[in-house]
């Protein structure tokens, strides 16, 4: 800190060093690194690529393609780290995430039907495999959906951090247990879709708004009858 800052102003002085002292959450501080979201939504995209046809939907070629060019569209704008505003970005990213939710619901919709009504893939190991795909994308999009709200993004959480939290992260409860320069990112937000969806209810990480614990809600009723059916219906199979 400036020496003349603390000779003419002290109490912006102390002001200043208690916003320095302060977790980098609630601070404003680096963006953060775009990688770990990309290559979540890479693989994303490559899971509902590859599921059979019997179960994805009929335009998952082209909805790939133009969620392929979208993420190249974004990377090209901004490569490295999350520190810029724009409108622009953030639409074409939302958009990116609705196409691969929209993409995956459809196909979790005609496997949930197909197990149902007892139809569908007959061969145990590839109904797994299948359901386990969908199952796992579906983590991946509700990552990216608490990524994208929570404090208003990644942006938002870094260039102006809101003191209200939608979802509470053991770090910032024991601040004094993680290093001061931790704030959530992707890998954080996808820990929680996996623990909500595996648990079917939430785990350390606590949904504080209402739209959190609704959409926890939501993925963990799929999750939920997603992994019953597939189960219930491999089982019947080997019997």
């Amino acid at each position: 800190m400036r020496w003349w800052i603390r000779l003419l102003d002290p109490a912006r002085a102390e002001g200043v060093v208690a916003d320095q002292l302060a977790p980098a959450w609630r601070r404003v501080s680096k963006g953060e690194p775009r990688l770990a979201v990309s290559i979540g939504v890479l693989a994303a995209i490559a899971l509902e690529a590859s599921l059979p046809d019997r179960v994805a939907h009929g335009q998952r070629w082209a909805t790939a393609a133009v969620a392929v060019l979208l993420l190249v569209g974004i990377l090209a704008a901004n490569p490295r780290r999350l520190d810029r505003r724009s409108m622009t970005l953030r639409g074409f990213m939302l958009l990116l995430v609705a196409l691969l939710s929209a993409g995956n619901m459809a196909s979790g919709a005609r496997l949930i039907i197909d197990l149902v009504n007892g139809e569908g893939i007959r061969d145990p190991g590839k109904l797994l495999l299948t359901g386990a795909s969908i199952w796992l994308t579906n983590v991946i999009v509700f990552a990216l959906w608490y990524w994208e709200f929570d404090r208003g993004g990644p942006v938002a959480r870094a260039l102006a951090p809101r003191p209200h939290a939608d979802f509470l992260f053991p770090q910032m409860v024991s601040p004094e247990v993680a290093p001061t320069d931790w704030k959530a990112g992707f890998t954080d937000y996808f820990y929680t879709s996996f623990t909500n969806a595996t648990a079917f209810s939430p785990t350390d990480v606590m949904p504080l708004s209402h739209w959190a614990k609704l959409t926890m809600l939501v993925q963990s009723a799929m999750s939920l009858l997603l992994a019953a059916l597939v189960i219930a219906r491999a089982v019947n199979i080997l019997k």
